[in-house]
């Protein structure tokens, strides 16, 4: 699917859909199918581009748990042709984080878990935040292995300034595009053009998800 070839939506559907999906997610329930869910993201994208309102990183702050992506590739003449994608699977849970160093910047730490039988993979380093395009730009700078709350083995990945990193232009780097900021999910689309939406980890099997 392109994004000229998504299904018309209204906004107020679109965020409907997004939510149901959320909270389905969260507790159970009936699930919006894949190809409504990649319309409703991108229906709910072109909204947030034309209105232009502003989110911040107060916004994307905690714990949150991936629901829902898409892969994305370049298609000659095109744009970006999406993938039809897929309810992330709830076995292996995929974490995404967002804590800020001060709040009178936009700048803070990210990290990134995958658990898997207990073992878990987690990648961490700094982030900032342009409100201007509600743009998320990041680079993770180590790595661990780790069971519970207990690492097994870690590894720095590069050393590197927070003046070095707010110095580096974004184009550089990985980023999220967050069209979608609400207490009980974040949607947004990477660099590489796939899609996503998170559900706030303390939402996760409550009923007000």
């Amino acid at each position: 699917m392109t994004d000229s070839q998504s299904l018309e939506m209204t906004e107020e559907r679109a965020i409907a859909t997004l939510s149901q999906a959320a909270a389905a997610f969260c507790n159970g329930g009936d699930r919006p199918s894949a190809k409504t869910l990649v319309a409703a993201m991108l229906a709910a994208e072109s909204a947030a581009r034309h209105q232009k309102t502003p989110l911040t990183f107060e916004n994307l702050l905690g714990q949150w748990r991936l629901c829902f992506t898409t892969t994305a590739r370049k298609a000659r003449r095109r744009g970006i042709r999406l993938g039809s994608g897929f309810y992330w699977p709830q076995f292996v849970p995929a974490q995404i984080g967002f804590a800020s160093d001060e709040a009178a910047t936009n700048q803070g730490t990210i990290t990134n878990q995958v658990t898997l039988g207990g073992l878990w993979l987690r990648f961490t380093g700094p982030c900032r935040f342009q409100s201007k395009k509600n743009l998320l730009a990041f680079d993770f700078t180590k790595m661990a292995i780790g069971a519970g709350d207990r690492p097994l083995w870690q590894r720095t990945l590069r050393e590197e300034s927070a003046a070095a990193f707010a110095a580096r232009a974004i184009a550089k780097l990985p980023f999220f595009a967050f069209f979608q900021a609400t207490p009980h999910f974040l949607a947004a689309r990477g660099r590489g053009g796939g899609l996503a939406i998170w559900v706030k980890q303390s939402d996760f099997y409550q009923s007000d998800c």
